[in-house]
């Protein structure tokens, strides 16, 4: 499990467009850019940020800006205001990426294929944003969509997979895209707060990446074309669980207006006992006594994650016997009453974001399991009971009817596939929100399966992703690209921008999309005909959960 999940986790990215409007040299320009050119030139799309001058580049009819730095930081210690610059910055190629352990995915051709990830170069000097907007300079205030990728809080980059690319986002709706790199695994999340206030916020460095990078956007986005008081973030897996955490995060409030959680609904997270037992498991670990503490900052990258991923086993270990069952532990948020004051979405739904709108979903099969276990692709009924019973006992045949009434049409294979580690915790994120009485907080299911590699993907993990950026046909080997996919992705990507411009997601071509409440559960079922049902699975969900559930 824990290989499917590395395999599994991925992250995403965004890019932007150039406005078309104007006299008619504009016009044939941007005709000419459409047909694939790129246009390279000191002279084009200059913006002054609060460090000093950048310069991108065009294509397809939008301006175009990676690696701008937006902060900068010492190991384990909290961001700064990165460096001024004189002349103008080149910005046109992707910045570094936080150092991180194999990715897993990459030994499986099949996997490799589809994902077709991009995981860039390595360098601790990797806070880093990349802006795609359609114009600058032409006194427009566009809707700004920050994007947080996935990986946990290990893995990832703003550039990882090809869905990432803002580009056909920003053009289509008109709006400006950033995506961004932060500090992951033992570099953003080792708790050594025990050891002196010099590392008071050691265990939380990560997610103070985030809001330099949100307090970047804030005061700089104006000169991309962008409007600083309309920002939505949006992220997937752990960068749902971003969002998620960002929504509790005192520092964090008025710098985004709008919130997007996909597949990471994370309503909990550390608790400090456990992430400062990790940091002196990491001393211990290095044969370092807390007269050393600083040596860690010295240390070799690899050395460091080894003896931080050995420390983070041990320590789970210990708290799966206190009964502590979280998907994510080890290298994330701490609750430390600072940074975090609570638990992002427990026991209720942080009052500092009760007038943020919220969408919030997964895919049905998440993590595929027959994806990973050809075996089990044509499995007849009997055989999946018989892997049921062994989880739901006297209960199984309880199951199986809930089953069938929330999906009639299900083949035996879905018995196996379909997802019980994300849905649970996004319809009790939804329920939570829907209390507050405040903003509307709309749902939806992701049900599309691929036809890429016979269809063993399924709607699998991330597929929302190349439909949500309208990137279908950028991404063809993970959708492939086909008409039916074209169509839904057409309609995904209008109804995130319809929310990123206003707070809801409903545009023409989709049913009535309502509001969720915990009576009416309605929920845009995303697939070739898109419909909206309502508390289909409650039963269902009743029973599963009434079983240990190891959500994110």
């Amino acid at each position: 499990m824990k290989n499917l999940y590395l395999l599994l986790v991925c992250a995403c990215i965004a890019i932007f467009t150039i406005s078309c409007s104007g006299n008619r040299g504009v016009e044939n320009r941007c005709a000419t850019m459409a047909s694939g050119e790129v246009t390279a030139s000191a002279e084009i799309g200059v913006v002054t940020t609060e460090s000093g001058r950048v310069s991108g580049y065009q294509a397809d009819g939008i301006y175009i800006y990676k690696g701008i730095p937006y902060a900068k930081a010492e190991r384990f210690m909290p961001p700064v205001a990165p460096d001024e610059w004189e002349g103008i910055r080149s910005s046109r190629a992707y910045g570094p990426t936080c150092p991180q352990g194999k990715r897993m995915g990459w030994y499986s051709d099949e996997q490799a294929f589809a994902f077709n990830w991009d995981d860039g170069y390595p360098d601790e000097d990797c806070l880093r944003v990349n802006v795609w907007t359609p114009g600058v300079g032409d006194g427009k205030k566009r809707p700004v969509m920050v994007w947080l990728h996935g990986g946990g809080y290990s893995a990832g980059s703003g550039q990882e997979l090809p869905s990432y690319d803002g580009t056909n986002l920003a053009k289509k709706g008109d709006v400006v895209v950033v995506t961004l790199n932060h500090r992951l695994n033992v570099l953003g999340f080792l708790d050594l707060s025990a050891y002196g206030d010099k590392y008071a916020k050691s265990g939380n460095v990560g997610l103070l990446d985030l809001i330099a990078a949100l307090q970047w956007v804030n005061h700089n986005i104006a000169s991309f074309g962008g409007d600083a008081q309309n920002v939505t973030i949006f992220g997937q897996s752990g960068g749902g669980g971003k969002v998620s955490t960002l929504l509790a995060i005192p520092a964090a409030k008025g710098l985004f207006q709008k919130a997007i959680v996909q597949s990471g609904s994370m309503l909990r997270t550390m608790e400090q006992k456990y992430s400062r037992r990790i940091g002196s498991a990491v001393m211990e670990e290095l044969g370092l006594k807390a007269s050393q503490i600083d040596q860690l900052q010295k240390l070799p990258y690899e050395q460091l994650l080894a003896a931080g991923d050995k420390a983070v086993a041990r320590v789970r270990a210990e708290a799966d016997k206190e009964g502590v069952s979280s998907f994510i532990f080890g290298w994330a948020p701490t609750v430390d009453g600072d940074v975090l004051p609570a638990q992002p979405f427990d026991p209720q739904a942080p009052a500092q974001s009760k007038d943020i709108p919220m969408l919030i979903g997964t895919t049905q099969h998440e993590f595929t399991t027959t994806a990973y276990v050809p075996a089990l692709r044509n499995v007849t009924e009997e055989k999946a009971v018989e892997g049921l019973q062994k989880k739901y006992g006297n209960r199984t045949d309880e199951f199986l009817q809930a089953f069938k009434k929330a999906y009639p049409n299900y083949q035996p294979k879905d018995l196996i596939d379909m997802d019980f580690i994300f849905r649970p915790g996004a319809v009790a994120q939804a329920k939570l929100k829907a209390a507050q009485g405040g903003a509307p907080v709309y749902m939806y299911l992701f049900a599309w399966e691929s036809p890429v590699l016979d269809g063993m993907f399924r709607s699998t993990h991330c597929m929302e992703i190349p439909f949500v950026f309208n990137n279908v046909v950028r991404h063809a080997s993970m959708t492939g690209g086909g008409e039916a996919a074209r169509a839904l992705g057409d309609k995904v990507s209008d109804a995130w921008l319809n929310f990123a411009r206003t707070g809801n997601p409903n545009v023409e071509g989709l049913p009535m999309w309502e509001p969720y409440t915990v009576e009416q559960g309605a929920t845009m079922f995303f697939n070739d005909t898109c419909e909206v049902k309502y508390n289909h699975d409650k039963e269902l969900l009743d029973i599963v959960l009434a079983f240990p559930v190891r959500g994110f």
